[in-house]
């Protein structure tokens, strides 16, 4: 019974003893702790937007055909650069020639209509003047006097209706000129070939729809990239913004532009909406190239030489029992308020209340507070693993035993 009894007393002891360490650990465990910190710095902050496009001329016209038939004659070719007014492609013209010189041999049937009918109505008005003298010596009839007055009104008539006549022919030659003239496929604008659809010898219908010869690009010194800007970001961005993008073939090479347009028009694509963000880019060297890939940075807001918190440092947030109580900082600033924590206090850290501002994902300005450059804060704690007491049989410590 003795030997018993005095097993279990032992093992109260131990019992005790593994209660009062852990009681001591749990009051005292926040002088242990260890934190990751980092400093206060002075510089730049810069918030933006990144968005995918496509580099695109500023203006690109299709030049195209109102008239059909086959290609006889191409005088550019894909990157010809051509000038307003120059004579790109041709069409057979001959059907078109031989329209115009049938419109023009039946304006000459009509003018001679025309003449001839103004004589007969010349000599009507005469026939009837004289019929009217001849009335008052009783020589005609008043019958035959109303017989003749009737053929000049029918002459009168006769001759506005081949005047009609006349200008509808005069119509139908201008307009089998103009099908004529439009045979000649000529550029509309100064500016590079960039696309081209037909080849010499093929037939080109425009019966339903005009068809797309050639794209031409006015100015490949001037380009434009159209990024999607997804919803959730097009809030900050405006016209006049500042643009940097990258693409594939200069990957060393950042090129510069300015937000142009902030298009209202939504684009959905499996329920996303995107906007078309324009971003203007001088192209000098014309080293980019319709339809290249473009990753877009879109400078939404900047901040130059403000002081600098680490973003970590605002999410940091240490536990109850190893910090001083928040009362102690006072109460917390107006606007976009924040606690920082620094080490100091009596239980080794302490609150800091400051305002803050802009950030960039990594820092974050601050506006008012008493922080100041090279200030140490708190940004996350190192957490470890407290080693257990090594035990022996039954629970016991060795040594207890």
């Amino acid at each position: 019974m003795t030997i018993f009894s005095s097993k279990w007393v032992w093992r109260g002891i131990a019992v005790a003893l593994v209660v009062i360490v852990a009681g001591y650990f749990l009051r005292h465990g926040a002088k242990h702790a260890k934190y990751v910190t980092a400093q206060v710095t002075r510089g730049n902050i810069v918030r933006s937007v990144t968005a995918t496009g496509t580099v695109n001329p500023v203006v690109t016209v299709q030049v195209g055909s109102y008239v059909s038939g086959p290609i006889v004659q191409l005088y550019v070719d894909f990157n010809s650069p051509v000038k307003a007014g120059q004579l790109m492609a041709k069409i057979d013209p001959r059907p078109f020639a031989a329209q115009v010189a049938l419109t023009t041999a039946e304006l000459a049937n009509a003018q001679a209509q025309l003449q001839k009918d103004r004589a007969n109505l010349a000599y009507q008005k005469l026939t009837y003047e004289r019929d009217g003298e001849l009335l008052k010596e009783k020589v005609v009839s008043h019958d035959q006097l109303d017989s003749q007055l009737s053929l000049f009104h029918q002459a009168e008539a006769q001759v506005a209706l081949d005047e009609a006549a006349v200008q509808q022919q005069q119509a139908s030659l201008q307009a089998a000129r103009l099908n004529l003239n439009y045979t000649n496929i000529v550029s509309p604008v100064d500016g590079t070939v960039v696309s081209r659809n037909v080849d010499q010898g093929q037939t080109v219908a425009a019966s339903y729809q005009t068809p797309t010869l050639f794209l031409v690009a006015k100015d490949l010194t001037k380009m434009q990239v159209d990024s999607n800007v997804s919803e959730s970001d097009i809030g900050y961005v405006q016209q006049g913004q500042r643009a940097t993008f990258k693409v594939d073939a200069f990957p060393d090479r950042d090129f510069d532009g300015t937000i142009g347009q902030v298009r209202q028009a939504p684009i959905t694509v499996q329920n996303v909406v995107t906007y078309d963000v324009v971003v203007n880019v001088d192209n000098p060297e014309q080293l980019l190239k319709p339809g290249m890939t473009a990753n877009v940075t879109l400078v939404t807001a900047r901040r130059e030489n403000v002081i600098r918190i680490p973003i970590d440092a605002i999410r940091f947030s240490p536990k109850k029992n190893q910090a001083e109580p928040v009362e102690s900082a006072g109460p917390l600033l107006p606007s976009r308020s924040a606690r920082v924590w620094m080490p100091g206090g009596r239980r080794g850290i302490k609150p800091v209340p400051v305002t803050i501002g802009l950030d960039d994902g990594t820092n974050v300005e601050m506006i008012k507070g008493p922080l100041r450059v090279g200030d140490v804060v708190i940004t996350d704690e190192i957490r470890s693993v407290e080693p257990k007491p090594t035990t022996g049989m039954g629970g016991i410590p060795r040594g207890f035993r």
